[in-house]
């Protein structure tokens, strides 16, 4: 057999493998482990590049595919929910609030109105909406943690630490 010959092509019994033992590797498990590598076009190449650049600028992380980066999700925050027997509304939690939606709630006649807090770098939202069963009961939801303390325990208080300062300078 010369060396251009490829050992198949004639097969003699001499010549032939032994049959695998349970130790062996043969290259059907090769492949099945680490498939050949595919030839890529150079056009190819360009598009993989240009995909990585437009997902680099969408910050979607290289790794994951094109469509798992084309929603961002939106983090998680906790949410507390209270019930209350009140009149009002709303009721005076001692934050500031904005209101910017309100929406009509299926099967109810009282509306879901929705606020943010007033701080510069707050972003917690509260839902404050009627019960429908018993409309004395007002529900309000807290989505987030402020980052600030109380406006009003601030305000409470300012009095207080004026008067230690004032006391330390003695």
């Amino acid at each position: 057999m010369s060396l251009l010959e490829p050992p198949l092509c004639n097969p003699k019994p001499q010549d032939a493998c032994p049959p695998p033992t349970p130790n062996t590797i043969t290259m059907q498990s090769i492949w099945r482990i680490a498939p050949p590598p595919s030839y890529t076009k150079p056009a190819d190449l360009r598009d993989q590049a240009l995909l990585e650049t437009m997902r680099r600028r969408r910050g979607v992380p290289p790794s994951l595919p094109s469509y798992m980066g084309s929603k961002e999700r939106k983090a998680s925050r906790p949410r507390f929910a209270f019930q209350t027997k009140s009149e009002n509304d709303v009721l005076d939690d001692g934050y500031r609030w904005r209101k910017y939606g309100q929406k009509a709630v299926k099967n109810s006649a009282f509306p879901r109105s929705y606020y943010r807090c007033t701080h510069h770098t707050c972003n917690v939202k509260k839902q404050v909406q009627r019960l429908a069963k018993d409309t004395s009961i007002v529900v309000t939801t807290y989505e987030g943690v402020h980052n600030h303390p109380c406006e009003k325990l601030m305000e409470a208080l300012n009095p207080i630490l004026r008067q230690l300062q004032f006391l330390s300078q003695l």
